[in-house]
């Protein structure tokens, strides 16, 4: 337990009031996810549900507000479950937060108020305090990234040099004259909070107050998120730069922004510093024709790569039509039939682990039986369910790969010289045809069937057909049929990357244009290829003084240079 962990007496529950950082969900402390996974009530709006809810444990209760915070303890809760219920709220007549937080902490339970940056810099969570401490309710504070600090690194704009500037910090909804004209006479760094509407008046304030029109000027929406967006100005330009970005207006001109004012803000230096942005895949939107659950560690690659990936499954799993002969090597394992058990997919993975429990067996069913898995991804499926493989292969991450690390059968070693294999009902022989060359006998048996996915949603659709989607990574060519098939063709500007020569094969069968190929037939590889293609056309857009743009913002019909890296 945390040293500032409060006990909670069931009487009165407890109270953590969270800082939730800019945006980003890995700005979150350790001390916030602890708090978050013993939460029973998290209370928040929803854009910060959004960042803290995963970390929470499975049925947590949720509180969001919806508050205005234009207008102190206003807010419409509604009370919901993790897992889709819907419950009524419960909550008194007179709805704002602070009431909100007390009653959630009523019957001893443990309640999250989760706002935005850091709650010391929130003036409705120190209301929200008092009103807790005026209750006798116990509360702890846990701070987060303030956004105003957090924002600024993420756009490489750095708040003070070695000279020690002064720091400023004004929100400009509720600065006063005498604020603006302290400002304006400093010469310090000034960090504005505004909004895409006001950030023009912000910047008349300061000239107003004494400040020169050519003071540097940065401008940051969507701050430490993917939707980041970073203008480089002055106090007199700024207006004109959001014009011709024809950013303004806009229907989303009161988004909010933070400004940094000041020379030694040193905008000239974000070319260099803006690591943020600068990423290979920065806000490219990337189709992933996988479940979420297999493309777990794929898409947080794509992440680290600053694209946004959607997951759109192309397959559906089901059992297979027969299932006797699933059973009988299921009981084959128990009754010692086998000296191997091969997976070649998670779904196998999960096939087998279900066909365990509906006997109730569980991971010791395994003893005195090698395991091998295809590939990591498999790896850590059966090592999720208690299982460490013994064989994984040392090169190719495939049914070849595995073959080349097999070891022959060996009558003296090898007391039984029979394989299990639970595979898919479409997969290769490339696998069993090894075991076999190497004297192996194998049981080579259906344990999933796949069909081709439902069609994902219309929007998803429609952005995969009219260019919505910056590029799409293709890992079979099964993929390519079935999303073809459920979802129509990707557009031409979409960037196309596959996983090796068969799959760009079945792409061009299909008149796709395969601008990116693995160097090896891995997920991992296909991701970094498609990092490496960014990172080359980024430098091409600047070498040629154009602006760096995603695929997605191209002219419709324009063509690239096929690349195959």
């Amino acid at each position: 337990m945390s040293p500032t962990t409060l006990p909670a007496p069931p009487e009165h529950g407890h109270v953590t009031f969270l800082g939730a950082g800019p945006g980003d969900p890995g700005l979150l402390t350790l001390r916030a996810v602890e708090a978050l996974a013993n939460a029973d009530v998290l209370v928040a709006e929803d854009d910060v549900l959004d960042v803290v809810r995963r970390h929470a444990r499975q049925g947590v209760a949720e509180v969001p507000t919806e508050a205005d915070r234009s207008v102190p303890g206003t807010g419409t809760p509604q009370l919901t479950v993790v897992d889709g219920a819907s419950t009524p709220a419960g909550v008194p007549a007179m709805r704002d937060a602070a009431h909100l937080v007390m009653e959630a902490a009523r019957g001893g339970r443990r309640v999250v108020r989760a706002v935005s940056g850091d709650p010391g810099l929130d003036a409705y969570a120190a209301e929200e305090m008092l009103a807790c401490a005026t209750a006798g309710v116990p509360f702890e504070v846990v701070p987060g990234i303030a956004t105003a600090v957090g924002v600024p690194a993420y756009a490489g704009v750095p708040l003070r040099d070695a000279q020690g500037t002064d720091v400023r910090f004004v929100d400009a909804r509720t600065a006063s004259e005498r604020c603006w004209t302290e400002v304006g006479a400093s010469d310090g760094t000034v960090v504005v909070a505004a909004t895409l509407d006001t950030v023009a008046a912000t910047a008349g304030e300061l000239v107003s107050a004494g400040r020169k029109p050519d003071t540097p000027m940065t401008v940051t929406v969507g701050g430490t998120t993917t939707r980041q967006r970073t203008w480089t100005a002055t106090l007199g330009t700024i207006a004109q730069t959001l014009k011709q970005a024809k950013v303004l207006p806009s229907p989303e001109a009161g988004r909010p922004v933070i400004a940094v004012v000041g020379e030694r803000s040193a905008p000239a230096q974000r070319d260099r510093l803006a690591w943020f942005e600068s990423k290979p895949l920065f806000g490219w939107k990337v189709l992933v024709p996988r479940t979420k659950e297999q493309a777990a560690s794929l898409s947080d690659q794509l992440r680290s790569y600053g694209a946004v990936p959607s997951e759109v499954p192309t397959i559906a799993v089901e059992p297979p039509r027969t299932p006797q002969q699933m059973e009988r090597a299921v009981k084959g394992l128990v009754t010692g039939r086998y000296e191997w058990i091969a997976f070649t997919s998670v779904n196998a993975v999960k096939a087998v682990r279900e066909k365990f429990e509906e006997y109730g067996l569980d991971a010791r069913a395994f003893a005195g039986i090698k395991v091998a898995a295809v590939g990591d991804q498999t790896a850590q499926a059966l090592i999720d369910f208690g299982v460490r493989p013994d064989l994984v292969p040392s090169g190719e991450q495939s049914a070849r790969g595995l073959v080349e690390d097999w070891p022959p059968y060996d009558p003296v070693f090898d007391p039984i010289d029979r394989v299990f294999l639970p595979r898919a009902d479409i997969a290769t022989e490339t696998l069993v045809a090894g075991l076999i060359e190497l004297g192996w006998e194998v049981d080579d048996v259906t344990a999933y069937r796949t069909v081709r996915a439902s069609p994902p949603p219309v929007e998803t659709r429609e952005a995969i057909k009219g260019g919505g989607f910056d590029a799409v990574l293709f890992t079979s060519s099964s993929t390519v049929r079935n999303l073809v098939g459920i979802a129509g063709k990707p557009h031409n500007v979409t960037v196309i990357a596959c996983i090796g020569p068969a799959t760009a094969k079945t792409a061009e069968e299909h008149g796709l244009r395969v601008d990116v190929m693995a160097p090896e037939p891995s997920v991992h590889k296909l991701a970094e290829a498609l990092a490496d293609f960014g990172t080359r056309r980024r430098a091409a857009a600047l070498d040629a003084g154009d602006p760096v743009t995603r695929p997605s913002e191209r002219r419709p019909g324009a063509r690239r240079r096929r690349s195959t890296t």
